[in-house]
């Protein structure tokens, strides 16, 4: 079993390292050549933590295993509402601001809706990849529109999400003319790059020995442990969030990690890799995936908050959703 195990947890912990190593390195660089910290944080930043989810995706698309790459995407947009909201809210009520609520929660519920329509009608082809990139990339510029032109506190999910990874990791906020020059930074972010890209290898190669080893399908295993192990930038930073008392910065990190894992992790690997999305997939995890977005959603509409209550029903929806999954 280490010849299995090893790969995998060495995999999750290049991809998590690398990852912080990348965005360092491309926050430094894109300051240095003049990019306004607004910019910074709603591209670089905000899909800092979801660059495990998108080599991984990409790899196992690239190595014929679609199980992994999608389930690793759906997979880990469940555990970002039960699991990440679930943790969350129990640790401290969420606060939403209505504004991000209307506007983000739904730009949410409208990328499930268009993932799991086309997943079940025509194949995740370089077309579709091409239209979800597009959307990623205009919802990022009204984004940008919305916080350029926003006075008061309430921010939108996308800023939201660049303030959690901020907020625990100072080296991500760019630091003006004192930091490191532009070679050194460029170098970080290299070298960032080379481990991630090495990890998403060794995670792939383990889950898919794992899955052969203990004969569970590899869509299983991206749902399930893939998805959870690439989920965990996400995690520590909604929990930190929750425990520092910034729960509406717990929320704009789950919704727009929802977004940024639909729209652009799905959309690059249909452009780089495309491939249908499993049928185990799209006849059961895709609806779940919807549901949960649209319970968090309703939750958050109940009196604008997401009570420990209801953080303990999402929890406990988790552990449903994994022992109705997993092989007995």
């Amino acid at each position: 079993m280490l010849t299995i195990w090893v790969p995998l947890l060495s995999g999750l912990v290049l991809l998590v390292v690398g990852g912080e190593f990348l965005v360092r390195g491309a926050v430094r660089v894109a300051e240095r050549l003049g990019v306004s910290p607004l910019v910074i944080g709603l591209t670089l930043v905000g899909f800092g933590t979801s660059t495990p989810e998108l080599v991984t995706s990409v790899r196992a698309a690239l190595a014929d295993a679609p199980g992994i790459a999608y389930g690793n995407i759906v997979g880990s947009n469940i555990a970002n509402v039960l699991l990440i909201g679930g943790l969350a809210a129990l640790l401290a009520p969420i606060s939403v601001g209505s504004a991000a609520l209307k506007r983000d929660g739904g730009v949410m519920i409208l990328a499930a809706v268009a993932f799991v329509a086309l997943a079940a009608s025509v194949s995740m082809s370089r077309v579709v990849g091409f239209a979800f990139v597009i959307a990623l990339a205009l919802y990022i510029y009204a984004s940008f529109r919305m916080e350029r032109n926003t006075t008061g506190r309430e921010h939108g999910a996308a800023y939201e999400k660049a303030a959690a990874l901020e907020a625990i990791d100072p080296a991500v906020v760019p630091d003006g003319p004192d930091g490191p020059g532009l070679w050194p930074s460029v170098a970080t972010a290299l070298g960032g790059l080379v481990l991630v890209v090495l990890g998403g290898g060794l995670l792939v190669d383990g889950a898919v020995a794992l899955a052969r080893s203990m004969a569970i399908s590899e869509t299983v295993i991206g749902l399930t442990i893939v998805a959870v192990g690439t989920s965990m930038p996400e995690l520590v930073t909604s929990v930190v969030a929750a425990i520092r008392r910034q729960s509406d910065v717990a929320f704009g990190n789950i919704v727009g990690s929802n977004i940024y894992n639909l729209l652009g992790i799905g959309g690059i690997t249909a452009l780089i890799a495309p491939t249908e999305v499993p049928s185990q997939i799209v006849a059961f995890d895709n609806p779940v995936m919807l549901g949960v977005s649209c319970i968090l959603i309703g939750f958050a509409f109940t009196g604008l908050s997401i009570t420990r209550r209801e953080g303990a029903a999402l929890l406990a929806g988790y552990g449903v959703y994994l022992w109705w999954i997993w092989p007995a």
